[in-house]
């Protein structure tokens, strides 16, 4: 059976990810770190619908190193890990504090690298083992107002295409997608003045959906892709292109 970690399960992608991958016959360990509720209510609901699969919760902040080993040995055959954790601010990078940049990194960047040492082993024991960052289009493009994220979302592209050739002769992928505009929590702030604008500015004139990244996902995972590493999908409705 199939197992895959999915870093920031409890978010809105790292869901639509899980539920998806559940359904395709897929075990899980599910990663949270404030949200347990989430985790708990589809650990309850992948459990009842899929008895013949395993599903598992795990606690890890992702800015405290410490905690990486206690959350490896609760990790057993793995064949994907999916990173969809992560967050921004919203200011000029002159308001943006070291701490914050600290945080940022380790979400990001730091604590992905540092568990992917660690279960590279576990990966290349899979015959598809396949690892997929939900990264951003602003890690192509960049953003003002979002320029530590931007970069950090660069880093992680800049890290697929360079692990990738790393592992290739192990079997492992090393993938990205890079949403555009995608409806999700992070969308409440706008206004709906500000959300009319900016679908107006995305040539297919509306906001991505989350199944529409879980698809691109899924797709990365199925073994008729092993030809394709090193990549980023840009799923954006052609914003920023």
């Amino acid at each position: 059976m199939k197992a895959a970690l999915i870093m920031g399960a409890s978010g809105d992608i790292g869901k639509g990810i899980a539920e998806e991958l559940a359904a395709s016959g897929w075990s899980l360990y599910l990663h949270y770190h404030t949200d347990y509720q989430s985790v708990e209510r589809q650990l309850q609901t992948y459990r009842a619908a899929y008895p013949q699969q395993d599903f598992f919760g795990l606690h890890l902040d992702m800015t405290v190193e410490a905690g990486i080993p206690e959350f490896i040995r609760n990790i057993f055959q793995l064949d994907a890990i999916i990173f969809s954790s992560g967050f921004t601010t919203f200011q000029l990078l002159t308001e943006v504090t070291s701490e914050t940049m600290d945080k940022m990194w380790a979400v990001h960047v730091k604590t992905p690298v540092l568990l992917i040492q660690k279960l590279q082993s576990k990966l290349a024991h899979s015959p598809n083992g396949r690892i997929v960052f939900i990264s951003s289009i602003y890690g192509e493009t960049g953003s003002s107002m979002e320029v530590f994220y931007s970069t950090t979302k660069g880093a992680q592209l800049a890290f697929v295409k360079a692990y990738s050739k790393e592992v290739a002769s192990l079997g492992i992928t090393v993938n990205a997608i890079s949403p555009g505009a995608i409806e999700t929590k992070m969308n409440g702030a706008f206004t709906e003045l500000e959300l009319t604008g900016l679908k107006e500015e995305i040539p297919v004139r509306r906001m991505g959906t989350i199944s529409e990244i879980s698809f691109w996902v899924h797709q990365l995972l199925e073994s008729r892709s092993a030809y394709l590493t090193g990549q980023s999908i840009i799923v954006s409705g052609g914003w920023l292109k």
